[in-house]
Protein backbone atom coordinates (compact mmCIF):
# COMPACT_ATOMS: atom_id res chain seq x y z
CA UNK A 1 0.00 0.00 0.00
CA UNK A 2 1.35 3.43 -0.91
CA UNK A 3 1.13 6.38 1.42
CA UNK A 4 -1.15 8.20 -1.02
CA UNK A 5 -3.77 5.48 -0.64
CA UNK A 6 -3.38 5.20 3.13
CA UNK A 7 -6.09 6.62 5.40
CA UNK A 8 -5.78 10.35 6.17
CA UNK A 9 -4.82 9.75 9.82
CA UNK A 10 -1.90 7.55 8.72
CA UNK A 11 -0.75 10.18 6.22
CA UNK A 12 -0.89 12.84 8.92
CA UNK A 13 1.00 10.66 11.41
CA UNK A 14 3.78 10.05 8.88
CA UNK A 15 3.97 13.79 8.13
CA UNK A 16 4.18 14.65 11.83
CA UNK A 17 6.91 12.08 12.42
CA UNK A 18 8.86 13.46 9.45
CA UNK A 19 8.56 17.03 10.77
CA UNK A 20 9.74 16.02 14.25
CA UNK A 21 12.64 13.94 12.94
CA UNK A 22 13.71 16.56 10.38
CA UNK A 23 13.83 19.17 13.13
CA UNK A 24 15.70 16.78 15.43
CA UNK A 25 13.12 17.13 18.19
CA UNK A 26 14.10 14.86 21.07
CA UNK A 27 11.68 12.11 22.06
CA UNK A 28 10.67 13.56 25.43
CA UNK A 29 9.90 16.99 23.92
CA UNK A 30 7.95 15.42 21.06
CA UNK A 31 5.87 13.29 23.43
CA UNK A 32 5.16 16.26 25.72
CA UNK A 33 4.10 18.44 22.78
CA UNK A 34 1.99 15.71 21.20
CA UNK A 35 0.27 15.09 24.54
CA UNK A 36 -0.75 18.75 24.67
CA UNK A 37 -2.01 18.62 21.09
CA UNK A 38 -3.94 15.41 21.79
CA UNK A 39 -5.63 16.88 24.87
CA UNK A 40 -6.49 20.06 22.94
CA UNK A 41 -8.10 18.13 20.09
CA UNK A 42 -9.99 15.89 22.52
CA UNK A 43 -11.36 19.00 24.24
CA UNK A 44 -12.39 20.46 20.89
CA UNK A 45 -14.10 17.20 19.94
CA UNK A 46 -15.96 17.08 23.27
CA UNK A 47 -16.94 20.74 22.91
CA UNK A 48 -18.31 20.13 19.42
CA UNK A 49 -20.22 17.07 20.61
CA UNK A 50 -21.72 19.06 23.48
CA UNK A 51 -22.79 21.85 21.11
CA UNK A 52 -24.40 19.27 18.81
CA UNK A 53 -26.28 17.73 21.75
CA UNK A 54 -27.64 21.17 22.70
CA UNK A 55 -29.21 21.78 19.30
Amino acid sequence: MSLESAPKHIQLAVDLIEILETNKVDNETAIAALSIVLEDYKAKLNSNMTKTDEI
